[in-house]
């Protein structure tokens, strides 16, 4: 009886799974409000119990492979960051940051740093990591101003979002970008011209408007009390460490994996250092040097962020007087609250996989995929139907590119308007079982409530700004 299923549900079977995962995650996390952790996991195995598509026996070992694979891509990078956000709060760097944005944009535009940072850095950087590296910058803007939290984390949430899903060389658009055999030089251009727009509306836009009407406080997290943050305030710019020093983590980890993302993209992946030799006209030496082996290395998000981690420290450490004991177990610390993160993180993840192994993602896909739309409105449908019922915009970018390959052929407008619209899809509605989700919320120390109102709600406009701005540049300016 238990050897396939337990619910032998025949066409359906994918949709009762999804209703059952939300069924379940409501009632752990919103009712019940079990600890995140515990209710994901329940949850996952909710999904895997239900569905036939998996076997009753590998239900508990899919949910622990599902949430290995998670960890193994966000598990390090999540805890250098915590050592990244307890180093530049309590050695000043990221006060001497936020005091550096305040003279050039002024007392009251510390936003526009953040937007402007977190629209540029996500371009060639995972949304994530920037997060890791801009969230201690807004915790730190937000005990120097005592006020507009909740607008420093939607407009650079959002900022963020919408490049990394619109932008080439971000995974998700350069994998529609070849799967339409669309030209990356375009499709970079649009994804500015179509982000831009959306992320204004929001980011800047949303983020007004919803900081009018919630007051989020400063919370303990990342190994950071509020009064440590508060107290950074107090000191004198000439007893915080420069703006270079405080700058390197970030610029570290920028640069680190921007250098292996230009390599890939613009020099292809068997160019050799006797290749970049030769075309400045230097002597042809090291043929045999493979230069995405080096820059892969160095790029890895892993690596870059264990770099910018050892900076970090390493200012902390010169800025402190405490002794190497202490110090260790200050970083300790940071690395307990990270752990913590991680693995409700990788849960979110590992909840939204248990759904695609149920093939609800697949089920929704399938059934859109004859909607008597238009392909760009279609294509976006999909997306975001995929996006929402699985939580991985990677995910909902690769399935609906596959279903909308054979039809983009059809459109009479630049393809790049089609990874647009499937872009603006799969960045629709964040929610409990995207590991973003829980990224914001963990790392920006916000309640589930104001996650909702604030990450999510902001996730829903990029989708449906995004479309409309698809539609509408598409329309003055084909570009067939």
């Amino acid at each position: 009886m238990f050897g396939t299923t337990v619910l032998q549900l025949g066409g359906q079977a994918p949709l009762v799974s999804l209703i059952a995962g939300i069924v379940a995650i409501v009632l752990l996390l919103v009712v019940l409000d079990l600890p995140a952790f515990v209710s994901l996991v329940v949850a996952g195995i909710t999904v895997g119990v239900v569905a036939p598509a998996i076997a009753f026996a590998d239900v508990p070992g899919e949910l622990a492979a599902a949430f290995g694979d998670n960890m193994a891509g966000i598990g390090i990078p999540i805890l250098m960051a915590a050592i990244i956000g307890k180093a530049m709060v309590e050695s000043g760097a990221a006060n001497r940051i936020v005091r550096a944005f305040t003279s050039v944009f002024g007392e009251d535009n510390t936003e526009v740093s953040l937007f402007g940072s977190s629209f540029i850095m996500s371009i060639p950087v995972f949304f994530d990591n920037v997060f890791y590296l801009l969230a201690p910058l807004a915790r730190a803007a937000r005990a120097r101003d005592g006020k507009n939290y909740a607008l420093y984390i939607v407009a650079m949430g959002a900022a963020g979002v919408v490049t990394h899903g619109f932008v080439p060389p971000t995974p998700g658009p350069l994998l529609a970008v070849d799967e339409f055999d669309a030209n990356l030089g375009s499709t970079i251009m649009v994804g500015v011209l179509v982000g831009f727009p959306t992320a204004l509306v929001s980011g800047l836009g949303y983020g007004y408007w919803i900081n009018q009407r919630i007051e989020i406080p400063l919370r303990d997290t990342m190994g950071t009390t509020v009064e440590e943050l508060e107290e950074k305030n107090q000191i004198e710019t000439r007893q915080l460490p420069g703006v270079l020093e405080s700058l390197l983590p970030i610029l570290l980890a920028v640069l680190l994996v921007t250098a292996d993302t230009t390599a890939q993209t613009l020099l292809g992946g068997d160019a050799t250092v006797g290749d970049l030799m030769g075309f400045f006209g230097l002597p042809n030496l090291g043929e045999s040097v493979v230069i995405g082996n080096i820059t892969g290395f160095f790029g890895n998000p892993n690596l870059a962020l264990t770099a910018a981690a050892l900076a970090a420290a390493l200012t902390y450490y010169r800025m402190s007087d405490l002794d190497s004991d202490t110090f260790s177990d200050e970083l300790t610390d940071a690395l307990k609250s990270g752990g913590n993160i991680a693995a409700i993180t990788a849960a979110g993840g590992a909840f939204g996989a248990m759904l695609q192994a149920a093939g609800a993602g697949e089920y929704i896909a399938n059934g859109l995929e004859g909607v008597g739309l238009g392909l760009l409105v279609t294509a976006w449908v999909i997306a975001a139907g995929v996006r929402v019922v699985q939580g991985s915009a990677t995910v909902a970018i690769v399935t609906t590119a596959g279903i909308m390959g054979p039809l983009a052929s059809g459109l009479d407008v630049n393809v790049a308007y089609l990874v647009m619209s499937i872009g603006a899809g799969a960045s629709f509605c964040s929610w409990y079982n995207d590991s973003g989700f829980w990224i914001v919320k963990e790392v920006g120390g916000l309640t589930q409530a104001e996650t909702l109102k604030t990450w999510t709600v902001a996730t829903i406009l990029i989708g449906l700004v995004g479309l409309l701005s698809t539609l509408a540049f598409s329309t003055v300016l084909p570009l067939a």
